[in-house]
């Protein structure tokens, strides 16, 4: 498929990550799903192929050990991947990009380690009481002497399960404002294995089954100033920027399954017969196609013209968060569509789709649900006209 303003480099990308996806993913879905875990020579098989690909850590420039790809390229990396389990292309390797505010020793020991596939990092923001309201969160470090103790509990931690060390996001301190009490957020760098850090397992999902969320501990988990990862009470700012590349993925991979569940829809509307014709002649089948490839394309351009945005240096939070709202409810669209089409088929074990519909469900809610995207767009529209 040829998009607008993609060149020949750009599509060779896609179609590299799309050949490794159906050569190295797709055929251990069916074994993820049906034990919810993803076996360990697997998963070193996926991310040794992916190093001898090239492309391991490639959302970190060159300078880093990366692949240095730019937003547009990253993003048709991710909306590829998107065809496949999620559980099995986290081994493709894309370590967070805030790994890069590492300074000094923080460098030798967490980010270089993590861009050569050496050691896994996964973030923690999320607690049970603090979702959205990520201002609201309870997990604390305060001062003794020269070092810092985390204490509280964050939850809903992808790939905590496989990380070597996780980047916490706790509250620091608290300000007095005008709208009330706003707490100051610290990122900390956590080993696994550090005295009072514990990971338990969490809840089981009905969507992305083997990619696990975990639960986090912190008691009394004391971490000397060397763990903090840019400035201390500037966290915020680090998670916003990380926020801004979470997005982006999220839209990018909700159009990669959207693509893989309308081939489903399409190759079975021009096979399956009914009333002595191909289903796909009647205009009740053949209508839903034709939405839901708009749909698709829709949101695929959507995506990628905000990553160029980013790439040209020009503000993108309202465009990156239109992408991820459409794109993620857009996915919800296309695979309970696709399921019609199937009619009763489309919710049996013989297809896939059941999956991709129960997988899809949870786009719109992580990474920022779609009432906070919503959120976004419009406090920014309006903030321009002063209001």
């Amino acid at each position: 498929m040829t998009v607008y303003g993609l060149t020949e480099e750009h599509t060779m990308i896609a179609d590299t990550v799309r050949s490794f996806v159906e050569k190295e993913i797709y055929p251990h879905e069916d074994l993820v799903e049906r034990t919810g875990e993803v076996p360990r020579e697997i998963a070193d098989e996926i991310k040794r192929k992916t190093i001898e690909l090239g492309f391991y850590a490639c959302n970190f420039p060159e300078s880093a050990g990366g692949a240095g790809l730019n937003h547009v390229e990253f993003a048709l990396v991710e909306r590829e991947l998107g065809r496949g389990s999620m559980a099995l292309n986290h081994f493709f390797g894309r370590p967070q990009n805030i790994l890069m505010a590492c300074e000094g020793e923080q460098i030798e020991r967490y980010r270089d380690p993590a861009v050569r596939g050496e050691r896994m990092d996964a973030l923690a923001m999320t607690e049970p009481g603090a979702g959205s309201d990520v201002r609201g969160m309870k997990c604390s470090a305060v001062r003794d002497g020269g070092d810092w103790v985390l204490n509280g509990t964050k939850h809903f931690i992808s790939g905590a399960d496989h990380a070597d060390f996780l980047i916490v996001f706790v509250a620091t301190g608290e300000d007095q404002t005008p709208r009330g009490p706003k707490k100051r957020i610290t990122t900390f760098l956590v080993d696994r294995g550090t005295p009072g850090f514990t990971i338990r397992d969490g809840y089981k999902s009905v969507s992305h089954r083997g990619y696990k969320n975990m639960i986090l501990d912190f008691d009394d988990c004391r971490l000397p100033d060397a763990q903090v990862l840019g400035e201390v009470d500037g966290g915020f700012a680090v998670m916003n920027e990380w926020l801004y590349a979470t997005r982006i993925t999220v839209a990018t991979m909700s159009v990669g399954r959207a693509r893989r569940v309308f081939d489903y829809a399409l190759n079975y509307a021009a096979e399956r017969e009914q009333f002595g014709q191909k289903i796909g002649k009647f205009q009740g089948i053949s209508f839903q196609l034709a939405d839901m490839i708009t749909e698709i394309d829709a949101a695929d351009l959507l995506t990628l013209a905000a990553a160029d945005r980013l790439d040209k240096g020009l503000p993108a939070n309202r465009e990156i968060a239109s992408a991820k709202l459409y794109a993620s409810e857009m996915l919800g669209r296309v695979t309970d569509a696709a399921i019609q089409v199937h009619g009763g088929m489309g919710l049996m074990d013989d297809f896939p789709l059941e999956r991709f519909w129960r997988d899809a469900r949870v786009e719109r809610i992580w990474d920022g649900t779609s009432e906070i995207q919503r959120h976004i767009i419009s406090r920014e529209m309006l903030r321009a006209l002063g209001a």
